[in-house]
């Protein structure tokens, strides 16, 4: 078999996986399409406790990129920036498979283990969850940030459209849970909040939706730099081709097949005007204050700039 071939074959692998994982969503309901870990709420469909007990022995590489993000700020747009990357240094083809560390079966952590460096991967999961061997070895990881009115936006939608998430009848019934908490991957400060703890660690980067949108190849040449990819000013040029919302978007019926436009809707800045009622933004505005006003990732996230009315 030659290597387009495989590449195929692996690619075909994952969309009928996606298209089965659809099916069975549809025969359930939105109770049984979460379960809880340690307190925080998972899609039963693609995570299990099982899996999380195997993660925790997954043995790191000092050269493993790991991406973590909250949902939908920006998530598929980094992977998919440091794949195109990864590709103009050593022609390397995309895992698409196992790309979020804690989607899928035990097994998988066997198969991550033989596949050669540098691995790319990404995950939702808080600080506290992050298997340990990724802090021993000092991989060094890229935090994404946006702010969280377009984030709960963009997750609302995100829900209503994903089979595999619970669904909402109203924005309002979905902004009560996102305000507590109570969404699938938890809360969007007590996660933020974790990571303002340890980000003068020296291994970590982070970078915000809304300055990658603004000026992605400066933030690109970011990137380059914390992870000391050599890439040429032409090269980067590529990448950023590669890489506007516009071109994934394009192109997203192949790489995320019939689930191309719940991954790439919008990619807008300021969108939360659209559902956000007057009350509903001093809401977010009280548990920013609480969280994270003053800290350096408050300070990031530019919340006066783009988080008011």
């Amino acid at each position: 078999m030659s290597v387009s071939e495989g590449k195929k074959t692996m690619k075909e692998k994952f969309m009928a996986e996606i298209k089965k994982v659809a099916q069975q969503a549809t025969k359930m309901t939105p109770e049984e399409l979460k379960f809880s870990y340690k307190g925080i709420l998972y899609p039963s469909l693609l995570c299990s406790e099982a899996t999380f007990q195997a993660m925790e022995k997954l043995d790191a590489r000092e050269d493993d990129v790991l991406i973590v993000t909250y949902p939908k700020c920006g998530t598929n747009w980094t992977i998919k920036i440091l794949h195109e990357m990864l590709f103009e240094i050593h022609n390397k083809e995309p895992t698409l498979d196992q790309a979020m560390l804690e989607f899928g079966k035990p097994e998988k952590y066997e198969y991550l283990n033989q596949q050669p460096s540098p691995r790319v991967m990404s995950s939702h999961i808080t600080y506290e969850n992050i298997p340990k061997t990724f802090f021993e070895k000092k991989t060094k990881m890229l935090i994404i940030l946006r702010n969280p009115k377009d984030t709960a936006v963009s997750y609302y939608h995100f829900s209503n459209n994903n089979p595999v998430l619970p669904s909402y009848e109203s924005w309002d019934l979905f902004f009560k849970d996102y305000i507590t908490g109570n969404v699938i991957y938890g809360s969007y400060f007590d996660f933020t909040l974790q990571w303002e703890k340890h980000i003068d660690d020296g291994n970590i980067l982070v970078l915000t939706f809304e300055d990658m949108k603004a000026d992605l190849p400066k933030e690109l040449k970011k990137i380059c730099d914390f992870y000391g990819l050599a890439l040429t000013d032409e090269q980067i040029k590529l990448v950023q081709e590669k890489t506007t919302f516009s071109s994934m978007k394009q192109n997203s019926t192949k790489s995320h097949g019939n689930l191309g436009n719940v991954f790439f809707r919008k990619g807008e800045v300021g969108d939360w005007k659209s559902l956000f009622t007057e009350e509903q933004s001093k809401e977010v505005d009280a548990q920013f204050e609480k969280y994270l006003a003053g800290t350096k990732l408050g300070n990031m996230i530019n919340y006066e700039k783009y988080c008011t009315f």
